[in-house]
């Protein structure tokens, strides 16, 4: 199992909890990580990345292992915690502004 932790906005989208589980077959990485998560939660499609390009949306970051994995290809594999389930892969809204 996977964790993956959503940001306020996306949680109540989803009607998820803060933390959610999911199950991902083959390589954990960004892309079968957040296809899984589009799956269990089809309302979310399009809110982490663009419909057309799977691109991540511009004001969303990925974490995990406090890295930034944000400019990561979509399919690199994931640190070995995210894939045991022991670190949790976090979806965070950007902050902007001054």
């Amino acid at each position: 199992m996977i964790r993956v932790v959503l940001p306020a906005h996306l949680r109540n989208l989803a009607r998820a909890e803060s933390e959610v589980r999911i199950d991902v077959q083959g390589q954990v990485t960004q892309r079968s990580v957040l296809d899984a998560l589009e799956a269990r939660y089809p309302m979310l499609r399009g809110t982490i990345r663009d419909h057309v390009t799977q691109r991540r949306r511009p004001f969303v970051r990925f974490f995990a292992c406090e890295q930034d994995l944000s400019h990561e290809l979509p399919d690199t594999p994931l640190p070995e915690p995210v894939a045991t389930g022991a670190e949790p892969f976090m979806v965070v809204g950007a902050m902007a502004g001054g």
